[in-house]
């Protein structure tokens, strides 16, 4: 096999053997459906995509409502760009504003308004009860400390590589 740029030779890849892959297939297509789930049940309570209910969920729990936009990126898993758009979009509802950080004003912070948390409050019930039927009710307790595992490890990974492709 060459690279099809440099015509160089490329070594064969790390195929998956086959109990690898029937691990891996039902996982894709778990990454590909379970999104528009989520988004169909915000969107049809709220009016947003998860995304940004999940921006709303994540200040509804910081002190105060209010996060400094690059710990709401982190904590909402999103690009600082994904949540400057978000939070753009947010604001256009009245549902977020921004405001100087109170101890250093070169800093904004994104502060959930009133209308914004009666918001996340009106979708949380069906939200839960999306994430239950789809997910939770599914598993046993065993399965899901498994879940938790797996993903946080994942996730750890994915921030490792995220970090990584910045520095390159």
């Amino acid at each position: 096999m060459t690279d099809a740029q440099s015509g160089e030779p490329r070594p064969e890849p790390d195929w998956l053997t086959d109990n690898e892959l029937a691990a891996w297939e039902p996982l894709a297509a778990m990454l590909v459906k379970l999104p528009p789930a989520l988004d169909a049940q915000v969107q049809r309570d709220i009016g947003v995509n998860h995304f940004e209910y999940g921006v709303l969920a994540n200040l509804a729990k910081a002190s105060d409502r209010r996060l400094r936009l690059r710990e709401l990126a982190a904590r909402a898993s999103g690009s600082l760009s994904r949540v400057s758009h978000a939070v753009k979009r947010l604001e256009q509802r009245g549902w977020v504003v921004r405001e100087p950080t109170p101890d250093d004003s070169r800093y904004a912070d994104v502060v959930l308004t009133d209308a914004g948390w009666a918001a996340g409050a009106a979708a949380a019930p069906g939200h839960v009860a999306t994430v239950r039927r789809l997910v939770i009710d599914h598993l046993s307790a065993t399965q899901l400390r498994y879940v938790r595992s797996i993903c946080t490890r994942v996730v750890k990974q994915l921030d490792i590589d995220e970090v990584e492709q910045r520095r390159r």
